[in-house]
């Protein structure tokens, strides 16, 4: 008889199980979440283009389907936020959903599409998945404000992190919680260490 190394046994059961499994997000509700959220064609510059159709769409969801916009910025080619949802709600992809669906609707459709995306129909303006991370504590929520603050920094397209226009610090600077000076490139280089690179 002809029998299987365990160990080898083992590592095709886990292949086996990984093959059914689905990908999981955290759903605890009421919780405080940082977001990633990507353009497909990362060279676009759609979003700030489009800055007021976003604001508009982000608005008509949140009115619908109620959160705390805590922090967040808007860069050419990505999003970075940070969402605290109602107690009893953990239904933030169906808000990412209907914010990605509500923008895609008002943009010229003049984007590149896979086949795939042809055959079911989609849009090929903002990759499928997003990134998301359940905020553990306070000191877990002030790593991920500083990292959107200081993110348009870390990119290129400003000295000073209160020069970016859109983008969540001036609302931090007018209530006195950061200064107006903070995150300039020179005292900020390598500080974050999380995030997309």
């Amino acid at each position: 008889m002809n029998e299987m190394n365990p160990n080898k046994k083992k590592a095709e059961d886990y292949r086996q199980r990984d093959l059914h499994m689905k990908y999981r997000r955290s759903d605890i509700k009421g919780g405080t979440y940082f977001f990633t959220v990507n353009l497909a064609e990362r060279q676009r510059t759609l979003l700030t283009d489009e800055i007021n159709i976003l604001r508009e769409v982000i608005n008509k969801v949140k009115k619908r389907y109620p959160f705390e916009l805590d922090a967040m910025v808007v860069l050419p080619d990505h999003i970075h936020a940070i969402w605290t949802l109602p107690e009893n709600d953990n239904d933030y992809p169906t808000r990412w959903m209907l914010i990605k669906s509500g923008f895609s609707r008002q943009i010229l459709k003049d984007e590149q599409r896979s086949a795939s995306r042809k055959q079911k129909g989609e849009r090929g303006i903002w990759q499928r998945r997003y990134w998301e991370h359940l905020i553990r504590d306070d000191n877990d929520f002030e790593q991920h404000i500083s990292y959107i603050h200081h993110n348009p920094v870390k990119h290129g397209y400003v000295e000073k992190a209160v020069d970016w226009e859109y983008s969540s610090i001036h609302r931090y600077i007018n209530n006195g919680i950061i200064k107006q000076d903070w995150g300039y490139k020179e005292e900020s280089e390598g500080k974050f260490s999380f995030g997309e690179k």
